[in-house]
């Protein structure tokens, strides 16, 4: 019988061939709040613990081999103020890129996601969290893309005009006309449509209307984690059929129900205090630590994400799920998944529940890999039959 040690030695093995492909991180809204993407006050050449989840020694001590980083802005943001935030959030990423040549590649394509793993870089691709970044405006949204945005959320925790959000009131009931049009543009683009934080109306809209692959950037099981930022079953049981990838996120109040309340009395906390209840600054922090000293916080573990993966398996397939951690977007980590240096404590789980290699293969790198290069398949269709939309959200949805 295989202990522990062993299946962490073979867990690391399996990433350096196959390493992770995750769907979201937010660093660059976390070097936007620091420093506002000074690098030099916050240089993740060295180690961040204490302050950042992410820098490159413990992405290369966990396995990374691509990352989409999330150029997520608030959805208190709104209209040219939303675009412009998005704008610099884009050149944060940029400048992380300039100053950190040898170990993150540019990457805008599958065929760059694999040049980079074997030039031994890290992947990075961008995805813009929130339909509200391009203010209703389908030449927004190609501008994004041709700026290196590859997936874009539909919604964040807000409604927009022509979409549903899961953590908001009904709006359109799903999309909308001119949602469906962005859907359709988003197709054509070949940017991916993200369905983590939307409404399930919306889900089910947009597989309705994407003739590419969608994807769930960071959104676990809510057959396992009632909570509405999951994917219900009924969801889960269409993506294949769309050929798109469900990344199981690690946000504890996402994926231990006993998290649930206790976070959302963390997040009253900060309120009380006059900060956002997504606030990761040093002073949010310290609060939070404080409340935790005299509320002790239900703790998420690497077993409690496999729960999640060997459901989202099950009813999706194995060649339809991911890993998308939220690292630097939320304030709690699970035990063994701190930080993005925790990869192979997952897989070394998932190896003790007698997954194989190549399905393990196919989690980590593989499905998103294939993901992305059929959404460039579907547009490259696309583009040879019809030019631009032009339409707007006024034409359509009057």
């Amino acid at each position: 019988m295989e202990s522990p040690t062993d299946h962490l030695t073979r867990a690391r093995e399996l990433l350096a061939a196959h390493p992770v492909v995750d769907g979201h991180n937010d660093l660059p809204w976390a070097l936007r709040e620091h420093v506002r993407y000074d690098l030099d006050r916050l240089d993740i050449a060295a180690d961040q613990r204490g302050r950042l989840h992410t820098d490159i020694p413990r992405l290369r001590t966990g396995g990374v081999g691509a990352q989409f980083w999330s150029v997520y802005v608030r959805s208190d943001m709104a209209g040219e103020d939303a675009v412009s935030a998005t704008l610099e959030q884009i050149d944060g990423v940029r400048q992380l890129l300039e100053r950190y040549p040898a170990d993150l590649a540019r990457a805008l394509t599958a065929d760059d996601m694999e040049e980079a793993r074997g030039e031994g870089r890290i992947a990075s691709l961008m995805g813009a969290e929130g339909g509200h970044s391009i203010n209703n405006s389908l030449a927004t949204l190609r501008a994004l893309h041709t700026l290196g945005v590859r997936y874009m959320t539909l919604t964040h925790n807000d409604n927009v005009a022509w979409a549903d959000s899961a953590t908001d009131e009904a709006g359109v009931g799903g999309l909308s006309a001119f949602g469906h049009e962005v859907v359709r543009e988003m197709n054509r683009a070949g940017m991916l449509v993200d369905l983590s934080h939307v409404a399930p109306s919306t889900m089910h809209d947009a597989l309705d209307t994407s003739v590419a692959p969608v994807v769930f950037s960071h959104s676990s099981s809510r057959a396992v984690c009632d909570h509405v930022r999951n994917i219900p079953d009924d969801v889960l049981e269409r993506v294949p059929a769309n050929g798109g990838v469900a990344m199981a996120t690690f946000v504890p109040k996402f994926i231990l129900p006993a998290a649930v309340e206790w976070t959302r009395a963390a997040d009253e906390n900060l309120r009380s205090h006059g900060l956002h209840h997504l606030d990761t600054t040093p002073e949010a922090m310290k609060l939070h630590a404080a409340f935790e000293e005299a509320h002790p916080r239900p703790v998420a573990t690497a077993s409690t994400v496999a729960d999640h993966l060997d459901h989202m398996r099950e009813v999706a397939g194995v060649d339809h799920i991911g890993i998308g951690g939220d690292f630097d977007g939320t304030a709690f980590t699970p035990d063994g998944l701190e930080d993005v240096a925790g990869y192979p404590n997952l897989i070394a789980e998932l190896l003790r529940r007698g997954w194989s290699a190549p399905d393990l293969a196919k989690l980590t790198w593989q499905n998103a890999v294939r993901m992305l290069r059929d959404a460039e398949s579907v547009a490259r269709d696309e583009q040879s039959r019809r030019g631009p939309s032009n339409a707007t959200i006024a034409q359509l949805d009057g």
